[in-house]
C-alpha cells in the first residue's frame, strides 16, 4: 500500500489485527474481546474495538478478497451454490444472498429488501463480475433464480433438487452464531458491511481442518496467521 493506514493510531498495528480477528473470527461480543485483551495487559476500551473493526476490517477484508478473486479467476470454476438467508433487522424481514463454491467458502453476500428476480440478477452479475462464470449453479427452486439467469443467458447451468444445496445451508451458521452474539443487526447498511467482512474472514482462516491432517492442518494454520500479520503493511 502507498501509506500506512496506521499512522494516526498510537496503537501498534500487531494489537489492532488481533482485536479485529478476534470480534470477527469468533463469535464475541465488543467486551468479550475487551476482557480478553486486558487479561493480555492490552487495556482499551470496547468502544475503541467498535472503532477498530469499522475502520479496518473492511480495509483487511478487501485486501484478502482482491487476493483470492485473483487466483479464482486463474482457473475454471466448478459449482458454485446460492442460497438466501432471512434476516430480522427492526422487525422487517431482510433477504441475505450467499454464493458459496464447491469447497465451501463464501465468494459473495448482498442484502436486499426483496427477494424477486431484480435482486437475484443484481446479485448473480455482482459475484460473476468479479471472480468469473461456474460450469454449474445450484440452488433452490426460487423462481427469482431462474428468471435472472434466463435473462443473463445460463440458463442450461442451474441445478436444483433435494440436499444439493445443503453446502450452502450449511455455510450460514457461522454467520447465525455472530447474529446471535451480536442481538442482532440493526441496519440493513451494517448487515451488509459486517456479511462481507465477516465471509473474507471466514475463508482466510478457512484451514479445511476435516479434510487434512493434523501436520498439515498446523502448516496452513501458520500461513493463514501469517498473511494475516501482513496485512495492510507500508
Amino acid at each position: 500500500m502507498s501509506k500506512n493506514p496506521f499512522r494516526y493510531f498510537k496503537t501498534s498495528p500487531e494489537i489492532i489485527r488481533l482485536a479485529v480477528m478476534m470480534y470477527i473470527r469468533f463469535p464475541l461480543s465488543l467486551r468479550n474481546v475487551e476482557d480478553l485483551l486486558h487479561e493480555r495487559g492490552i487495556d482499551i476500551c470496547h468502544e475503541t474495538v467498535r472503532l477498530w473493526w469499522n475502520r479496518f476490517g473492511p480495509m483487511f477484508a478487501g485486501e484478502i478478497r482482491r487476493k483470492r478473486a485473483q487466483q479464482m479467476r486463474q482457473v475454471t470454476q466448478w459449482r458454485w451454490h446460492l442460497d438466501e438467508m432471512f434476516v430480522k433487522i427492526r422487525g422487517e424481514t431482510h433477504y441475505l444472498w450467499r454464493a458459496v463454491d464447491h469447497e465451501g467458502e463464501v465468494l459473495e453476500a448482498y442484502v436486499s429488501k426483496r427477494r424477486d428476480r431484480k435482486a437475484a440478477l443484481h446479485f448473480l452479475k455482482k459475484t460473476m463480475k468479479r471472480y468469473g462464470g461456474p460450469k454449474a449453479i445450484v440452488t433452490d427452486r426460487l423462481r427469482s433464480y431462474r428468471a435472472a439467469m434466463r435473462e443473463i443467458g445460463n440458463e442450461r447451468l442451474q441445478e436444483t433438487g433435494r440436499w444439493v444445496n445443503n453446502r450452502a445451508e450449511n455455510s450460514h451458521l457461522p454467520l447465525r452464531r455472530r447474529e446471535r452474539a451480536m442481538q442482532r443487526f440493526r441496519r440493513m447498511r451494517s448487515l451488509q458491511k459486517f456479511a462481507a467482512v465477516h465471509s473474507s474472514f471466514l475463508n482466510h482462516f478457512n484451514h479445511e481442518r476435516h479434510l487434512t491432517g493434523r501436520r498439515n492442518f498446523k502448516l496452513n494454520r501458520t500461513a493463514a496467521l501469517s498473511e494475516w500479520r501482513m496485512l495492510c503493511t507500508a
